[in-house]
């Protein structure tokens, strides 16, 4: 499931992905947002926090994909927060290569990420 994290700046999208993340959870939730505040914006800000993780379906993984290729130079910053160590081995590997900044914080460093993504 895919749920917004309130409390931060209007040009930040803040979600957390729990549990099994499907495809309509890009659909319905994530992608709209980000839709929404590039129109608004031209650029967003992302945290990403990922908490009591079980999966991501097939369909999640390409959605994932999908958003970051048809929005890839819309993202000023990228948080993402984990304690999966391959989610975060992923993101530290293909970090210099996305536009925009990238950094990758534990669920216990989720304000320090909160203050990052917002100044």
């Amino acid at each position: 499931m895919i749920e917004f994290i309130e409390g931060l700046p209007d040009n930040v999208v803040a979600v957390r992905l729990s549990g099994v993340v499907k495809e309509e959870d890009y659909d319905k939730v994530l992608a709209p947002a980000v839709e929404q505040e590039v129109q608004k914006y031209g650029k967003v800000r992302l945290l990403y926090q990922v908490q009591d993780f079980e999966k991501f379906s097939r369909g999640a993984m390409l959605e994932d994909m999908k958003l970051g290729v048809e929005n890839l130079n819309s993202f000023e910053k990228i948080a993402v927060v984990s304690d999966v160590g391959w989610m975060i081995d992923a993101v530290e590997a293909f970090k210099h290569i996305m536009p925009g900044t990238v950094k990758t914080y534990g669920n216990k460093e989720l304000s320090q990420a909160e203050a990052w993504v917002s100044e």
